[in-house]
């Protein structure tokens, strides 16, 4: 479904990538992990539009988005989260979804002026997904709470809500679970798992191993903006290169 092909980006002389080869299988989840600094939010800034290479190739569904804007993007069915929440913190958690839904509405910008039918129908069918999606995360009890007084785990669980909101093909999940205790991982996790269930492809990045190893199919590991290893979860465990960039002395014994 994706694909990165000799993918480099460059910030005036900080190699941020370089030529990355990477596929995200339809219908799979994929995780991405790496230590601080090793390019992976970059990355995602490249696959979702925010940022584009300086070469390489980047196609989804066959279709290249190498440089296409983000609203282009987001159409084509590729949502995201990001590592610092983005949430519109004054406005209510059902407003927030609602908003999110805008690049899926049809009515004309007349229609909405002068409050016709068509208009009414869709605000009703988008009300109606939002507050599905907010039942979803357990957080239909919270649409008239402004965003930005929710907890933080909340605050995580609506960012994914409004991702879903896009009605994507792909979501990018950028450190789902930072700032989750562990029942709160676990519990994303089994989302993740029955979004994927339901026809969603999942590209996770994410620190957190014992989330990467409760979800994820294939593992890419990322050091110094290169690819250095790729493969499940047990056999990247025992990679000596991944267990010196990465994964550490207490991963090599059988923690996570």
């Amino acid at each position: 479904m994706l694909t990165l092909t000799d993918v480099s980006r460059q910030f005036g002389g900080l190699q941020a990538l370089t030529t990355v080869n990477m596929s995200v299988p339809a219908g799979k989840v994929t995780g991405l992990i790496g230590p601080n600094g090793a390019g992976k939010t970059t990355l995602i800034n490249n696959i979702s539009g925010l940022d584009h290479p300086t070469s390489g190739k980047i196609t989804f569904a066959g279709e290249d988005i190498t440089t296409a804007p983000p609203h282009r993007i987001t159409r084509l069915g590729i949502a995201r989260t990001y590592q610092n929440i983005r949430l519109f913190g004054e406005m209510t958690v059902l407003e927030n979804l609602l908003i999110s839904q805008h690049a899926r509405g049809s009515a004309t910008a007349l229609e909405a002026m002068i409050f016709a039918p068509r208009y009414r129908q869709e605000e009703r069918r988008l009300r109606d997904t939002a507050m599905h999606l907010l039942e979803r995360f357990n957080l239909a009890h919270e649409a008239k709470t402004r965003a930005g007084a929710l907890p933080y785990g909340d605050q995580r669980r609506l960012e994914m809500a409004r991702a879903l909101g896009t009605q994507p093909k792909l979501i990018l999940l950028d450190e789902p679970t930072a700032g989750m205790n562990p029942v709160e991982t676990h519990e994303l996790g089994a989302q993740i798992l029955r979004l994927n269930a339901e026809g969603i492809t999942v590209l996770v990045i994410e620190h957190d191993m014992s989330l990467i190893r409760q979800v994820c199919e294939q593992i890419y590991v990322l050091n110094f903006g290169q690819i250095i290893a790729h493969g499940t979860y047990d056999a990247l465990r025992g990679d000596p290169r991944v267990i010196e960039a990465y994964l550490g002395k207490e991963d090599e014994s059988g923690a996570a």
